[in-house]
């Protein structure tokens, strides 16, 4: 079951008559015994990575995907895909040698819901375990 996020909302005043409010929230996470083949699947994790910016109602600018060359074994190379959202940031990098791969979400605005776009890459990749962490990055 999904642990909401608590983001406490903080103003930070330049002047009494001007203030902003920042509120930043970061769902990040390792994920194990995942599928190597889908894991070293570039196309499908940068697919992934789109569908949860969308499903976390997050707005992407540009994405950047590698796939990097495993000598002793070409299909089962790491791969990392990055998105630049209006809202921040999401990562996956993944490790097909040891079924393993990292996520990290980071979202500013209240609209933006982090922690939907991790549970929708928990979906994609079937990690048999993972680790979930949340950190409040509000002002």
């Amino acid at each position: 079951m999904a642990k909401a996020i608590q983001t406490q909302v903080v103003k930070r005043c330049k002047s009494r008559d001007k203030c902003q409010t920042v509120i930043g929230r970061h769902v990040y996470g390792n994920l194990y015994g995942i599928n190597p083949a889908v894991i070293s699947n570039l196309d499908f994790i940068a697919e992934t990575v789109v569908n949860a910016a969308i499903a976390g109602k997050m707005h992407i600018l540009e994405l950047i995907k590698r796939k990097f060359d495993a000598k002793d074994s070409p299909d089962r190379s790491g791969v990392s895909v990055i998105a630049l959202i209006e809202e921040s940031h999401i990562s996956v990098h993944t490790w097909p040698e040891s079924s393993y791969a990292t996520v990290d979400i980071y979202s500013c605005g209240s609209e933006a819901n982090p922690d939907t776009a991790f549970s929708y890459i928990l979906e994609k990749l079937k990690p048999k375990e993972y680790k979930r962490y949340y950190a409040d990055r509000s002002t």
